[in-house]
């Protein structure tokens, strides 16, 4: 799939929870993201590599390659790229301070927009009790998330076959659970609450897979979503608002877009009045 869109350039771009090395992620959609869209500064806001599941079974197509050529060339271009590791990826937290092909691994961040304000940036996954207190569990958790992904992906290509565009069944069957959605609460709960310690007006984060863009108690909540459910991003604009990009929403509108076929220009002498009427 590679997009016609007109090519997009931000400020900076926030992506997290590719989970390259897994077979749920949609590394095509997120290289063809990366072909569109450029900016100043980029944040990979971890778990952008699956090392769980790299240590199980290694799992590395051609497509995760690309993904990783591609953010290694903006680098080269001149993007400044900041990896910010998750939980999946988190044998990078032992190299903080680091640049591996011009990109700056950092714990978190405190990202300035262009209008004054200031975000924490971070994974996430402190604040995930399971994660931090009982990784057995958020292993077993992790199996059960697996399942239910490869149901996603046998869903989507019965979809495909059909000439239907991808849709997040898994996404959507999480936002049915009463436990998940309130877990998903409390997480922004207390994302917010440390970006109110630090003496910031947000939070930029990932980790639990669930794009959103809110305001909680006075600090602004901005999670990016990831690229296995709902393949997001955030980005920022040169006046320094943020706008949360749906790339899968975005796909979905472009190929369903009429598309316009130009009319041939008149043969020399020809009076345009003498051209060929359109077929109806």
């Amino acid at each position: 799939m590679t997009s016609q869109m007109t090519a997009r350039h931000f400020r900076t771009l926030f992506i997290s929870d590719v989970h390259l090395g897994s077979k749920a992620a949609q590394a095509e959609l997120l290289v063809d993201f990366l072909r569109v869209h450029d900016a100043e500064t980029i944040y990979l806001v971890g778990d952008i590599v699956d090392g769980w599941r790299l240590k199980r079974s290694w799992h590395w197509p051609q497509l995760h390659n690309d993904v990783v050529q591609k953010l290694l060339r903006k680098a080269r271009k001149g993007s400044r790229i900041v990896y910010i590791p998750g939980n999946h990826d988190e044998f990078l937290r032992d190299f903080p301070g680091q640049h591996f092909g011009g990109v700056e691994v950092r714990q978190n961040d405190i990202h300035t927009t262009a209008d004054g304000r200031k975000f924490l940036v971070m994974h996430g996954d402190e604040f995930d009790v399971v994660v931090r207190n009982a990784r057995i569990i958020a292993y077993l958790g992790d199996w059960a998330y697996d399942a239910a992904i490869a149901i996603n992906v046998i869903f989507n290509k019965a979809r495909r076959r059909l000439g239907f565009p991808y849709w997040s069944f898994s996404s959507w069957a999480k936002l049915k659970v009463k436990n998940a959605v309130n877990f998903i609460g409390a997480f922004e709960k207390a994302l917010a609450a440390e970006a109110e310690r630090h003496g910031c007006d947000g939070v930029i984060c990932g980790h639990i897979h669930h794009a959103e863009m809110r305001e909680l108690n006075g600090v602004e909540y901005v999670n990016t979503g990831d690229w296995v459910e709902s393949c997001t991003a955030v980005a920022e604009r040169y006046d320094g608002t943020l706008e949360l990009v749906r790339w899968a929403d975005l796909m979905r509108e472009e190929a369903l877009r009429p598309k316009v076929t130009a009319l041939p220009r008149p043969a020399s002498g020809q009076r345009a009045s003498e051209r060929p009427a359109e077929a109806a």
